[in-house]
């Protein structure tokens, strides 16, 4: 998926006294329009163009199931969305459902509604069932669920993904790279044929990826778990060989002119369509059938794609992309409503995650769900399926064979379940060494993982901070927590 999801320190606050959905939420039974809910959805980005004749396409179908519930959605930017839901979350507006950011922080400290009983045997049984179980495990805090995942991306990879204009254009071999090591003689023979474009085209905010490590507090902060559960031990990942390999790797990329010079502070942003890079780090799921997302993004541009990390189903991926219900809201029965038809309802889902029927695309084979595109179809014109709905009822392109599906199947029943996945540690007793750490994590992040720094002299500097910050407390508390886990698992 060619999004860049920055990993988000988790905070947790305080136990969560848990608020039913049951009886909630009382639906009006007359279908005068003006007795209508009006469930409101807030959600980051930018308002479609077609917004209101989506909404009422969007309408129109869910009152053939609810004739008395209404959706409104509410965009904010990408860039101001996080500081915004946490103002909305923590000042308890009472919105009705919201893209969920910090979900295992906002869970404990009580800002979002039980969903629990009506998931499971509720309204919305149908649609928790569809879903893959890993989400919910991934989900669950204190044995409830607070949040409905997107079924999709149910485990990533990391890539390292070419420009194929660039590679046939100066003959580069990539056959062998699966790794940032790898990568250095396509890199080299690529700076050298044009050292004017970006090799690795990598900025501030950009995170280095260990094959398998799982991040607890998220990857912002130094903690770390070993996925395939060889180690139970939660360690400083910028100790271990494999990452001090990584960023001694990308620092010589640096010092020879591989990476831009000013990647620690930049927020040049390289498109997908462009000839600005020559090679990117990408996230990739089953739902992307390889490539195919990333060449579709951008117009047709060819790309490939090398695995860095290994597939597995975890915590992170399964907190992705959820909506949650606020506790506050006065509607959470028809809340959990919409949730429900958006992740069973196909033409509802489809019409807002591809645009319109007869606008942005057209069926091809109404009864397999193909469509064709049409010139209409262009960015801000549809809702990324990715935060929408239940992937598996998307249609598909007329370009998207039945192999390629079949292998998307495949490879989600055949992927890793990390010996992380579930463990939602509770930090509620650790907030000012944790926002202590992050200050301290603050300055080194960015010269670290875009190579920067020296990564030797940095991490040990780093360290003693960290270690004055409370990292030992911090260590020892989440290595209780995770032991108590394991046993229970």
């Amino acid at each position: 998926m060619n999004k860049l999801l920055k990993g988000a320190t988790v905070v947790s606050i305080a136990a969560l006294g848990t608020i039913a959905l049951a009886g909630c939420g009382k639906s009006n039974s007359s279908s005068d329009s003006s007795k209508k809910t009006t469930v409101s959805m807030y959600m980051p980005g930018d308002k479609p163009k077609n917004y209101d004749a989506m909404i009422k396409k969007a309408n129109n179908r869910i009152h053939k199931t609810y004739k008395n519930i209404n959706i409104k959605m509410n965009f904010i930017g990408w860039g101001d969305y996080t500081q915004k839901y946490n103002v909305m979350v923590t000042s308890g507006n009472d919105y009705d459902l919201a893209f969920s950011q910090n979900y295992t922080n906002n869970a404990l400290k009580g800002a979002y509604a039980d969903m629990t009983s009506e998931l499971k045997s509720g309204v919305a049984k149908k649609a928790y069932q569809e879903v893959d179980p890993a989400y919910w495990k991934g989900l669950k805090i204190n044995n409830k669920i607070y949040g409905f995942p997107i079924n999709a991306n149910v485990y990533a990879q990391n890539m390292l993904t070419f420009n194929s204009e660039f590679v046939k254009k100066y003959n580069i071999n990539i056959n062998d790279v699966n790794s940032y090591a790898s990568m250095e003689p396509a890199l080299a023979k690529f700076h050298k044929q044009n050292p004017g474009t970006a090799g690795f085209a990598i900025g501030q905010g950009f995170k280095a990826s260990p094959a398998h490590m799982d991040f607890p507090l998220g990857n912002g902060l130094p903690f770390a778990i070993d996925s395939s559960g060889k180690s139970k031990k939660v360690v400083n990942a910028y100790d271990t060989t494999e990452m001090r390999d990584i960023l001694k790797t990308l620092h010589s990329y640096y010092q020879k002119g591989y990476i831009p010079k000013d990647a620690a502070t930049s927020s040049t942003q390289y498109n997908l369509q462009d000839n600005t890079w020559f090679v990117r780090q990408e996230t990739q799921g089953p739902y992307d059938y390889g490539d195919s997302t990333l060449i579709n993004n951008a117009g047709g541009k060819k790309m490939q794609s090398k695995a860095i990390t290994d597939p597995y189903k975890s915590s992170a991926q399964a907190q992705v992309a959820v909506w949650s219900i606020s506790k506050t809201s006065k509607h959470k029965k028809e809340a959990m409503q919409v949730l429900n038809l958006l992740n069973t309802d196909k033409t509802l889902l489809n019409n807002i995650t591809w645009g319109l029927e007869g606008q942005q695309w057209n069926f091809t084979d109404k009864e397999k769900g193909k469509i064709k595109l049409t010139k209409k179809y262009k960015p801000n014109y549809f809702i990324g399926a990715w935060m929408m709905g239940n992937n598996k009822n998307l249609y598909t392109l007329d370009t998207t064979t039945n192999a390629m599906i079949k292998k998307r199947d495949k490879d989600i029943k055949e992927s890793k379940t990390s010996a992380a996945l579930g463990f939602n540690p509770d930090t509620s007793k650790l907030k000012t060494e944790i926002t202590n750490l992050n200050n301290v994590m603050s300055k080194y992040l960015d010269i670290l993982n875009t190579g920067t720094a020296d990564p030797v002299p940095t991490i040990k500097k780093m360290d003693k901070e960290l270690k004055t910050a409370g990292y030992d407390k911090v260590q020892k508390e989440l290595q209780k927590q995770y032991d108590a886990f394991l046993d229970k698992n």
